[in-house]
């Protein structure tokens, strides 16, 4: 084979027939370099918005044009990064004397692929690490924040905290300034703690979300004791009560396609990930075979790495 002009040809090593076939010390140095490629592009990409966790789009742009290139930023982060990886162990591993040529082949690719496995493996250990001491910290900041509002804001906090709160507040606002009662029932409404209304009101909102629908005798009910305790009309009273259930129809509707759509992001994102993750292996094993066969061919980029 001849060897191209700027292309320098040394002679590669061998390691003796008693050394292990697995050359630990370039795996390493594999993993080490695809690791460093793939936290430099991915911090790159995080800080331009291309994150398959958290992507951000411009104001003219639609969100899926910027998922599919955070998909296509990640495939290249990982492909690139253990190509390169890969590339670096097949170069740096030592040949056995007397290995046929597929055999040696075989063993530059094997090596690739542990340094795809080795660079999984530590991306894993980093976020279960990473999410745990952010995990502790947050539930920390969490318990400062909760025993502070407590403290300042005592009652106020269990209110917030409740999911029908702001509807039982809807059901029970005082009639309109200057609106005047049309019958008896709707006379002004007398200055009451409401409490014990407003939690039996969020117990029927809450029965009727278990069971998906509020019956009519629950309707009535609350309609008589808004147009008892508010100012309002009968038929002003009915009328804000479906008011409610429907605000509530539509919370629960809009919650539920955020939650699919959160689960088919999330599918998405993880299907994404394993198929690039599979092409990355693919890549990997390639890449360290070329990286043997450099080796063995004792290629050196002179323009490259060449003394200044």
């Amino acid at each position: 084979m001849t060897a191209p002009a700027d292309v320098d040809v040394v002679i590669a090593p061998t390691a003796p027939d008693t050394a292990s076939y697995v050359d630990w010390p370039a795996i390493v140095a594999g993993i080490v370099l695809a690791s460093g490629i793939s936290l430099v592009l991915l911090t790159f990409g995080a800080a331009i918005g291309l994150s398959m966790t958290d992507f951000r789009a411009g104001e003219n742009a639609a969100p899926i044009w910027i998922a599919i290139a955070a998909a296509l930023w990640l495939l290249w982060v990982q492909v690139s990064s253990f190509m390169a990886g890969g590339y670096l162990t097949g170069r740096l591993r030592r040949r056995h004397a007397g290995a046929t040529e597929d055999e040696v082949d075989a063993r530059d690719g094997a090596h690739g692929l542990l340094v795809w496995a080795g660079g999984l493996v530590v991306g894993g250990l980093l976020a279960v690490g990473g999410l745990g001491a952010a995990a502790s910290a947050v539930g920390s900041a969490a318990a400062t924040l909760t025993n502070a509002a407590a403290t300042v804001a005592g009652e106020a906090a269990d209110s917030a905290a409740d999911p029908t709160a702001y509807f039982t507040d809807m059901l029970f606002r005082p009639a309109p300034a200057g609106a005047a009662p049309t019958t008896p029932t709707a006379a002004a409404a007398p200055a009451e703690d409401t409490t014990a209304l407003r939690a039996e009101a969020g117990r029927i909102f809450a029965a009727g979300a278990v069971s998906g629908e509020i019956g009519a005798d629950d309707r009535a009910y609350l309609a008589q004791t808004v147009a008892r305790h508010t100012g309002l009309s009968d038929e002003q009273a009915q009328s804000r009560v479906e008011q409610v259930i429907g605000a509530i129809d539509t919370a629960k509707a809009e919650a539920a396609a955020a939650a699919e759509t959160a689960r088919k992001t999330g599918v998405l994102a993880a299907f994404l990930t394993a198929a690039s993750l599979l092409v990355s292996a693919a890549g990997a094993f390639w890449a360290a075979q070329k990286g043997g066969q450099h080796r063995d061919q004792g290629v050196v980029f002179g323009n490259a790495f060449r003394r200044f």
